[in-house]
């Protein structure tokens, strides 16, 4: 951070507003990010399947971290197990959320 005062920033994600205080000088990287969280969720949402706001927030955030992780990793074309192992993984993390979801309604 640099010591700026934050600025107040509307985002906007999934057509829902929501203020944001950042330095000014990071102000378009907060709105890109947005951008990107939005379009994922739209992505995710559109797939057909029923699926929470919450469960589509948990999915965009585990599909843009894992791409952050292969990033640092250098790892774009990993090994097939390890795209394997992490769909399941996806795939039981799926299966929790509906299940908690199913028994708090």
């Amino acid at each position: 951070m640099t010591g700026e005062n934050p600025v107040s920033v509307d985002v906007y994600i999934l057509d829902k507003v929501f203020k944001v205080a950042c330095p000014l000088d990071q102000r378009d990287e907060l709105l890109a990010s947005a951008r990107l969280l939005s379009d994922r969720m739209r992505d995710i949402k559109s797939s057909g399947k029923m699926m929470s706001m919450d469960r589509v927030a948990i999915m965009a955030g585990l599909n843009i971290a894992h791409e952050l992780v292969r990033v640092r990793q250098g790892s774009v074309h990993q090994d097939p197990d390890v795209e394997l192992r992490l769909s399941s993984l996806a795939d039981r993390v799926s299966e929790v959320l509906d299940e908690t979801l199913n028994n708090a309604g």
